[in-house]
């Protein structure tokens, strides 16, 4: 039976975690990525449809090309991080439907409506996202997500002339690395469990 974190872990994941906005001048190794991924996999999507997909920027010359379509101060989280993933969803996720979902191979014809295979796209993607920003958390590593880019012109740029990459669609972008703590702003206030819900 599962039992709660401790309290430590949970500041790590959320009550100390910070957006960061600088970064210190240290590397993340590949490893690291790669341990991020293969726990923000085990994340829950409907029907394990899994649609992100996620381009990890390493290189100067990655960076370099992703700059012109990023709003004014993105540019620099980016170009001065040591590590920049597109989180993309992939409009063919059907495809991978009977690997991912084996015991009903025919989950792959839930989504033929367009407005249904969107919303599990963009949702589930999203959700895949998130877990990608705690699994960088849990292991020690800052994160820096941004909206403010050019999805069209990303999507051109780093997509549309890969076979492999023709038809993901970029959703947000997320900085990675150690983050400089005296470029943090103060914590933004939250809504109380009452502003935010009810219970009926």
């Amino acid at each position: 039976m599962s039992q709660p974190i401790s309290d430590s872990a949970l500041d790590q994941l959320f009550r100390s975690a910070r957006t960061a906005n600088a970064w210190q001048d240290r590397d993340v190794p590949e490893v690291l990525i790669r341990a991020m991924y293969d726990l923000l996999k085990m994340g829950a999507t409907s029907a394990n449809i899994s649609p992100a997909r996620f381009l990890w920027i390493r290189s100067h010359e990655a960076k370099e090309k992703l700059k012109p379509m990023l709003m004014t101060g993105n540019d620099q989280k980016v170009l001065t991080a040591p590590w920049t993933v597109i989180i993309a969803y992939d409009e063919k996720f059907e495809e991978q439907v009977p690997k991912l979902f084996p015991h009903n191979p025919d989950a792959k014809n839930w989504f033929t409506d367009p407005d249904a295979h969107f919303d599990a796209a963009f949702r589930n993607g999203t959700l895949q996202g998130a877990y990608l920003m705690l699994a960088a958390r849990a292991l020690g590593i800052d994160c820096g997500p941004m909206s403010g880019f050019d999805k069209a012109g990303v999507d051109a740029a780093f997509f549309a002339d890969d076979p492999k990459r023709q038809h993901w669609r970029s959703n947000f972008i997320c900085a990675l690395g150690h983050g400089d703590e005296k470029a943090v702003f103060a914590r933004s206030p939250r809504l109380s469990f009452e502003e935010a819900g009810d219970i009926v």
